[in-house]
């Protein structure tokens, strides 16, 4: 299948395609004109991956699922690593959305000390 066929059949794009590719995620041949061309069973691997990124994973972090991309990657028990890496990625989540959360804190302060001045018949 060439690469806009995988694209529609995962809804993902070409270019992230390329990416997954260059990642050494997904693998492809060459037809004689040069285009990229990939086995229908890439559809399954492309799928996971996206899976695993929408669920917070990184390009880094599929990596060492290589071996379990191409069946039903989320459907199995998880192994010892992929809970690992799991729960790294949750502390790096967490850790960005206390930063997130306290400017969210400090905005609102400052609003309402920006409100308050304002109420007194001050500008800033």
């Amino acid at each position: 299948m060439l690469i806009g066929e995988l694209a529609r059949a995962t809804g993902s794009t070409a270019r992230a395609l390329r990416h997954y590719e260059r990642a050494g995620l997904v693998g492809s041949s060459r037809a004689a004109n040069g285009y990229r061309v990939y086995e229908a069973s890439a559809a399954v691997r492309v799928r996971n991956i996206r899976a695993l990124l929408a669920a917070g994973f990184t390009l880094e972090d599929v990596r060492p699922f290589l071996s379990c991309l191409d069946g039903d990657v989320l459907a199995n028990p998880p192994s010892a690593g992929a809970v690992r890496i799991a729960r790294e990625r949750l502390a790096v989540l967490e850790r960005r959305i206390a930063v997130q959360t306290e400017a969210r804190d400090r905005l609102v302060a400052a609003l309402a000390a920006a409100g308050a001045a304002d109420a007194g018949g001050t500008s800033g």
